[in-house]
């Protein structure tokens, strides 16, 4: 009998894990994934959107906007990239790649850069066109952090959970 040949890749995987953590997300709106992974691609941690430990999603707004800024959820949620960063209790991220569900932010950028992530995997980049988004590349061009958009195959994965 010969191995299946059927089986996913890598990316197909790694990004597959991304999405799955993004259905964690209780965000109303939009729900990101993350998933950073070792060269010898190992997972090393997950994240999902959504607000610190010990701010209850109950308490806080999920709203885009409100009367004043604090009456958003901008001032409040941790994104998927920096979750899964800080997530990470074993070291060093120096030479990791992350996959993501969206493009990250120029805050996002910012972090990713500083623990030593070199390479981003991302799904969508429906915000392509915001400054914040316009800086993350920039920087990430600075300093030679690669990023590629993850290309489905359209094979479709059934979970039943």
């Amino acid at each position: 009998m010969e191995k299946r040949t059927d089986y996913i890749s890598w990316d197909q995987y790694f990004m597959g894990v991304a999405m799955l953590s993004a259905m964690r997300s209780k965000d109303p709106n939009t729900q990101v994934g993350a998933c950073i992974v070792s060269q010898d691609n190992k997972i090393l941690s997950m994240g999902y959107n959504g607000f610190p430990v010990g701010c209850s999603d109950d308490d806080f707004p999920w709203d885009r906007e409100g009367n004043s800024a604090q009456d958003s959820k901008y001032f409040y949620s941790t994104h998927s990239e920096l979750n899964a960063i800080l997530n990470y209790r074993g070291g060093s991220l120096e030479n990791c790649k992350l996959y993501v569900t969206l493009f990250p932010c120029n805050e996002c950028a910012k972090a990713i850069i500083q623990c030593g992530i070199r390479e981003v995997v991302y799904k969508d980049d429906k915000y392509a066109q915001t400054e914040s988004v316009k800086a993350s590349k920039r920087m990430f061009d600075a300093v030679g952090i690669r990023y590629t958009k993850y290309v489905p195959t359209g094979r479709h994965v059934t979970l039943l959970l």
